[in-house]
């Protein structure tokens, strides 16, 4: 049930057309809150989210906004969300904007504090993995860290991934007035219809390249929007990098 509070709370979503971005506005919107969604096409939203009464649709590209318009946007939000990716295309991997996700990283944190909130903004970044948190000791094999290394060289995206949770770490910090953060680490994506069982954790507790393990993209959506509505979820996770697998006993 969500409460009167929870149903005044507006929230802006990047890459909210992508498969798991959409289903973030739609665990959303099913807890009452106005959502903001910014997309590139929103001929690619369901037609039962497009018609919600507590949607609205801001048709762009958020690298392509004005610091001004950006600004506009994320005024009067609770929270930002960015589900944010590249597509698994050559051009997607290898074109432009190779840093997508850091960049918008950054110019949304400039334009929360443009804003200069009373209460901070809550962001909650969609990551990976793959990506190791520098603020604790993670147990990373070497041979992970062979591989890794080679994918940020060849794999652009892994990069941008990797500025846009540094940028929050070392920019934003644990102590920031206005952009309170976390960044949600799922391992390998798959697409599944329901909310299963799943476990949190700190760190990773399988190698994503060695032993990688599955996370549904709908369990993910889930998990962003318990961040963003749940102040005990928030105050466990805030600051942190917390890695989502689906439960082993559940039906994935």
């Amino acid at each position: 049930m969500v409460s009167s509070n929870e149903i005044q709370k507006t929230i802006l979503v990047i890459g909210a057309s992508g498969a798991t971005g959409r289903l973030l506005v739609e665990q959303l919107l099913i807890r009452g809150l106005k959502v903001r969604a910014v997309v590139r096409s929103p001929d690619s939203l369901p037609k039962e989210l497009k018609e919600h009464d507590n949607l609205a649709l801001i048709h762009a590209a958020v690298l392509d906004l004005s610091d001004t318009e950006l600004a506009r946007q994320v005024s009067g939000c609770d929270a930002v969300a960015s589900c944010l990716g590249h597509n698994l295309s050559f051009s997607g991997m290898y074109g432009q904007p190779r840093m997508l996700v850091s960049d918008a990283t950054r110019k949304l944190c400039d334009a929360i504090k443009t804003n200069k909130p009373k209460a901070a903004v809550r962001f909650v970044l969609m990551n990976t993995t793959g990506n190791t948190n520098r603020d604790i000791p993670e147990r990373i094999s070497f041979g992970q860290r062979c591989v890794v290394g080679l994918i940020r060289l060849l794999l652009p995206p892994h990069l941008d991934n990797e500025r846009a949770a540094d940028y929050l770490r070392t920019k934003m910090g644990q102590h920031h007035r206005e952009v309170e953060w976390s960044a949600v680490r799922p391992d390998t994506l798959t697409d599944e219809t329901e909310v299963s069982e799943y476990e949190v954790y700190a760190s990773p507790i399988r190698s994503a390249i060695f032993d990688a393990g599955l996370t549904s993209r709908i369990n993910v959506g889930h998990f962003m929007a318990d961040l963003i509505t749940d102040d005990e979820v928030w105050d466990r996770w805030k600051g942190k990098m917390p890695v989502i697998y689906n439960s082993a006993s559940s039906s994935v």
